[in-house]
């Protein structure tokens, strides 16, 4: 099974839910399952326990979570696998569930144990048919490429004042801006918030130059603690994290200094923190989703090491994922953004030319980000991958980033 998460924004950028999308199988190594066996554990709600077993707060903050349903899961004794609280359970569906009595009878009790209701990919020439189930909705799924926004608005306000609109597909800033600007909308869904810088050159905060310099430093071949511990100490913010880290790791540590701190965790622990937490302070004015993106495309990165039998640059890939997004965290194209943080000239030719093996890992992860099965099952295939293995990496990365800031996610 694959499972990914994709994040809700409000008109403020900030991530208010996530959609859990998940295949069970690989399609196209097992063609049978498009047809009847399509219908084998189909009554189970796919991923649902990654959202389970991680919590809902892990990613989302305690806010909603979105759960695909299909006209069979809907039927499965939902409220035993899932002990989230119901009002943070958003069960998803599309036009796959008719509205018939049997279908709209169900969504009814669904609604009444307390789960919120939403659905997708209906065509508006299908509204008036499925009236009785609009009534129960709380959400709904709108391309807003396909549709008048403004008639959209009157007329769900005038008919359904209790629906809630979501504009998906949301590729460009600008059309997000826009669409923000008529408040017609309640959270949208998109690329927008990870654009590329591609021209102009802006400059870096004073703040930023230190973490940069650290960067630098750190990501020489052997560089030296008590210069990184310096630096650490010019910020309170490091200086605090460091010692949470330290105390974390060891027992009585009875820290001194920060340079006994910086010893204490040692050269390759050191330079590792320093990455991923330096990269949490840079995206400081940034969406928080570029934060959670940069850190967990680091561990799956990193995790996917042995999948793609690139083991031995596991903590290159791991450089790799996390510095994916530095274009965006420093408003800089990304072949500038690399000159400021030494980085090897394979992870530079990952991302910025899209060659060389670590390319294809960054290629991998981003399919899967996007939930593009069917893509990513053509290149398991290529690459002679299984399922198991790229599930197991991503949940373990998720679990990561839950110990490394969910304490601090979850005061917000």
């Amino acid at each position: 099974m694959l499972a990914a998460l994709i994040p809700l924004f409000d008109e403020n950028t900030a991530v208010r839910a996530y959609s859990l999308f998940a295949q069970k199988k690989n399609y196209l190594l097992n063609p049978s399952l498009l047809g009847t066996g399509s219908l084998d554990g189909a009554g189970a709600i796919l991923g649902l326990e990654v959202v389970e077993s991680l919590g809902a707060g892990t990613l989302a903050d305690n806010q909603e979570v979105f759960v695909e349903l299909s006209n069979v899961s809907m039927f499965s004794p939902i409220e035993e696998s899932c002990s989230m609280p119901h009002e943070k359970v958003v069960l998803l569906f599309d036009r796959s569930v008719p509205a018939q009595p049997m279908y709209i009878k169900r969504l009814q009790q669904l609604k009444f144990m307390g789960y919120k209701l939403a659905i997708r990919n209906l065509p508006i020439e299908q509204f008036e048919e499925y009236g009785p189930i609009l009534k129960l909705l709380d959400y709904i799924m709108l391309d807003y490429k396909k549709i008048n926004m403004v008639a959209a608005r009157n007329f769900f306000t005038k008919v359904y004042p209790g629906l809630k609109m979501i504009a998906v597909n949301v590729d460009s800033l600008e059309d997000f801006e826009e669409l923000s600007k008529g408040q017609a909308y309640s959270l949208y869904e998109g690329d927008f918030y990870r654009l590329p810088v591609t021209k102009g050159s802006t400059q870096v905060a004073p703040l930023k130059v230190n973490y940069l310099e650290l960067l630098k430093i750190v990501n020489n071949p052997d560089f030296e603690l008590t210069k990184a511990a310096d630096i650490i100490g010019r910020d309170t913010a490091l200086v605090i994290e460091l010692l949470r880290m330290v105390n974390h790791m060891t027992v009585n540590s009875q820290i001194t200094s920060i340079r006994h701190a910086a010893a204490m965790l040692g050269q390759r622990e050191l330079k590792k923190w320093i990455n991923a937490v330096v990269s949490h302070q840079l995206c400081a004015d940034k969406p928080n989703e570029i934060t959670r993106l940069s850190l967990l495309r680091a561990k799956f990165a990193e995790n996917l090491a042995p999948v793609f039998e690139m083991a031995a640059l596991s903590s290159e890939l791991f450089l790799m994922g996390l510095f994916s997004v530095l274009d965006i965290i420093l408003d800089k194209p990304m072949k500038e953004a690399l000159a400021m943080v030494n980085v090897s000239k394979e992870i530079t030719d990952a991302l910025v030319e899209k060659k060389g093996d670590m390319a294809k890992v960054l290629d991998f992860i981003e399919c899967y980000e996007l939930a593009s099965w069917s893509e990513l099952s053509r290149q398991m295939i290529l690459f002679d991958i299984k399922e198991g293995p790229v599930y197991d990496s991503y949940v373990d990365a998720l679990s990561w980033y839950r110990d490394l800031f969910g304490d601090k996610e979850d005061k917000k």
